[in-house]
Order: C-alpha cells, then structure tokens, then sequence
C-alpha cells in the first residue's frame, strides 16, 4: 500500500512544524500549509487521504474551508480531522455540519494524535464495516454485530472497541486511550477505563478484549 499523505493546515508555525515531524515518523507524507486558502489551491489538483484542520485561523477559518474543500470533487470524502482549541459545543455542532470525520482538541499528545489518525485512515481503507471474524463493527451506525446478532452499545463503550480494534494486536496504552476517547477536557481516571472493557466484555465475550497488566489493552482477532 502506498504511504498516505496528511496535509497539515494550521496559521501556528510551531504546530506545523511539530504535526509534520511526529506525521514523518510515523511514516506518513505529512504536507504542511498555513491558511484555508493555501490549502485550498493545493487540493485543486493534489490527491491527499486526510486534512489535519485547524478551526481558528485569521482569514479563512477551519469551517469556510471544509465546505470549501467539500465542493471539490477529488475531495468530497476525504477524511477531514479537526484540530483547534476550542471546546464549546457550537464549534464541534458546527465542524460536523461542514463535514468533519473527527475532532480534536489541542493540545494533543503526538502518539494520541497518530493513534488517532492512524485509526481513522485505516477505516477509510477498511470501508465504514470492520469484519473481525463473528465481530463486525459498524462504525456509522455505532453498531456491532455478533454471530449475526446486533448489539447497541454506548457512544463511549463503542469508540473504546473502535479504538482498539482499529489495530489488532497492538497494545493501547492507558493515556491513549483516556485521551481519544474521552479527550482532555474530561478529567477521568484509569477505573473508567477498566468499567467500560467489563462491560463489553459482558456483551461481546472475553476473547477479543485482552489485559496488558501495568500496560493497557489489545484487541485479539479471532481466527
């Protein structure tokens, strides 16, 4: 598979400069712009598999780009993350509404953020279904469905299985996954995390959800 291309838009030079270095070593093609406008005329006639945008920029903000960015055809489903500082609701309401697949709230952890993208450019490669052999995860309707069953799970407890299952195997550390699900503006603690792997154990089984003790969680693929 070719490596993918994140291009970074953000008007603070040091957040550029340190998004493109963490993007690099994780073996992404970060590209880096400082305003909606620059990244605008790049994505005329650039193919990019995912936007790292920031909302508050002078000019043209992160929300006018994205619908911008929406009306080119090339770019219509390209996955556009949000990166900003603000954490009231209206924002997030509105990033959506322009077409967001994710938002994030600065600052972000490097790893919490690569975790992130990393997921969310292996959806997009996967298709919004994720097959793991009876388990399928369906990631638009925040559904899983087990041995052709379905199970509705919480918003939080579903993105804790999507979080983990986006990469099976690898093990989640507790940080990570405190900050990308439950983000930085919510003071929770290690206990939360261990409540909500209980209760999808209870509801999908103790196969696939495994405890790295002082560690954190992997998901294990059934054969």
């Amino acid at each position: 598979m070719d490596t993918q291309r994140v291009l970074i838009v953000d008007d603070e030079e040091e957040i550029r400069e340190l998004l493109y270095y963490n993007l690099k070593k994780a073996n992404l093609v970060p590209i880096s712009v400082e305003s909606g406008e620059e990244a605008l005329s790049y994505l005329v006639s650039n193919p990019v598999d995912l936007i790292l945008l920031d909302v508050m920029m002078p000019g043209m903000d992160g929300i006018e780009t994205c619908n911008k960015i929406r009306e080119i055809p090339m770019h219509q489903h390209t996955l556009i993350c949000f990166l900003t500082a603000r954490n009231e609701d209206y924002s997030q309401i509105a990033g959506f509404d322009a077409g967001a697949d994710d938002y994030i709230s600065k600052p972000v952890k490097p790893r919490v953020l690569v975790s992130r993208i990393n997921a969310l450019l292996r959806r997009a490669t996967a298709g919004q279904s994720e097959e793991h052999s009876p388990l399928v995860i369906d990631r638009d309707r925040y559904l899983i469905t087990l041995n052709g069953n379905e199970v509705h799970l919480p918003r939080k407890e579903f993105e804790l299985l999507a979080l983990l299952a986006s990469k099976p195997g690898n093990v989640f550390e507790r940080d990570v996954i405190l900050e990308t699900v439950w983000g930085t503006d919510i003071v929770v603690g290690d206990r939360t995390i261990d409540v909500h792997v209980r209760k999808l154990r209870e509801k999908i089984g103790t196969d696939y959800i495994k405890t790295v003790k002082g560690v954190g969680y992997k998901f294990i693929m059934e054969d």
